[in-house]
């Protein structure tokens, strides 16, 4: 294998991971889990915020895909940088529950 090569393949797993986040933004959640088990409700994520993310990952897969050859690989990683950061902001709170929010159900009662 070509070392040129690792780059293309890198940029195709890149890019199905961006569709696969397109795709779950804009689905209906009811289509995989049709009841909800937790106690409590989970924060509801902002669909146009999870479909800027995997957009702005699709952007980067083609900055991989492109290499330095490519005459718009810069503007498509400027692009797909505001992309990820306008979707990290408008999931904000739902991201802070995923990542540092554990929920009163779970802690110990002092």
């Amino acid at each position: 294998m070509r070392i040129e090569l690792v780059p293309l393949i890198l940029g195709l797993i890149v890019g199905f991971v961006g569709v696969a986040l397109v795709f779950d933004a804009w689905t209906v959640d009811e289509i995989i889990i049709k009841r909800e088990r937790r106690r409590r409700p989970r924060r509801e994520r902002h669909r146009g915020g999870e479909a800027a993310i995997g957009f702005g990952v699709l952007c980067m897969a083609a900055a991989f895909i492109g290499r330095d050859t490519w005459a718009y690989s810069v503007v498509v990683v400027m692009a797909g940088t505001v992309l990820l950061l306008y979707g990290a902001w408008r999931n904000r709170k739902y991201l802070y529950d995923m990542i540092a929010n554990r929920g009163p159900l779970r802690r110990r009662p002092d």
